[in-house]
């Protein structure tokens, strides 16, 4: 018993010599000397790391363009968007109760504010159609910031909100606008021809959809909108718009929609993304 005692204490003993030796001065087994070069080592050890990271990111920071991306990694062909937004691309309302289409004309009007004819004349050019407005910098010297034409509300006719503040969803005539995704540097089309939008019933649903009125006319996206050249060099930038009416659609029944591009340099779907340039959603028109 006094044995396995005198053991405890020898092990007690050899852990507080390990930790702090009166004898050597050494702390967990280093001397005060050793516990400096150790620390010393990892100061500068560390510091190089820091410092080569440091390095790195600054020249990395050289190579890109603050106005322009060095690689764009995006879809030849871009994506589409509707508005109003609705519930998971669904556009579903009743002519008779205000309170389910309300929202959508909110939306509608938020979304057009900055598409006010007083505003783009202040901010925009007058360009002319059908050419691209390019403005290429010169050499080193920037062009920036770079100008844009104007997309004046009233190019949308009865889709604007002005001649009908309710976009013809109180008469169970609604209006969606399309827009195209940007992408820098993008060319939709060649040889004067503006890429244009298309929009019809899936197979089952192709005679509920009825006739459909486009704005501008022929649902064009105008070249002159075209090259984008980024938020940061152009910054009044306008997206044009593609209105499209619904004119006669079938009543209380889901009708399947997709819109498209068609342009001569616009591949409609990818391999990697077969929604690309296309978008598809549902619509419903309750009468009560």
């Amino acid at each position: 018993m006094s044995g396995t005692k005198e053991e405890d204490r020898k092990g007690s003993s050899e852990w507080r010599e390990f930790f702090w030796n009166p004898r050597t001065h050494e702390l967990l087994g280093r001397t005060a000397t050793s516990w400096g070069l150790i620390l010393l080592f990892y100061l500068v050890f560390y510091l190089c790391l820091a410092g080569m990271f440091v390095l790195t990111m600054y020249i990395m920071l050289l190579t890109l363009d603050d106005y322009k991306p060095t690689w764009q990694d995006r879809l030849a062909t871009p994506g589409m968007m509707i508005r109003p937004k609705g519930d998971q691309l669904e556009i579903t309302f009743s002519v008779s109760e205000t309170e389910s289409w309300d929202g959508f004309i909110h939306n509608l009007n938020t979304f057009l504010s900055p598409y006010n004819d007083s505003y783009q004349v202040q901010t925009n050019d007058n360009c002319s159609p059908d050419q691209y407005f390019i403005q290429e910098d010169s050499g080193e010297v920037r062009n920036n910031p770079k100008r844009s034409c104007q997309f004046n509300r009233t190019i949308l006719e009865e889709c604007s909100g002005i001649s009908d503040r309710f976009y013809g969803y109180n008469r169970g005539q609604p209006c969606i606008l399309i827009k195209l995704n940007r992408v820098i540097g993008m060319y939709p089309g060649k040889d004067g021809q503006s890429p244009y939008v298309t929009c019809g019933a899936k197979r089952e649903d192709s005679d509920k959809i009825g006739p459909l009125a486009y704005y501008p006319p022929n649902g064009t996206f105008n070249l002159m909108y075209y090259p984008y050249y980024g938020k940061k060099a152009q910054v009044n930038y306008t997206q044009p718009l593609v209105a499209v009416k619904f004119l006669n659609a079938s009543l209380n029944t889901d009708i399947n929609v997709e819109c498209k591009i068609n342009s001569n340099t616009l591949a409609v779907g990818s391999e990697r993304d077969k929604f690309a340039g296309r978008v598809s959603f549902k619509l419903r028109i309750d009468d009560k």
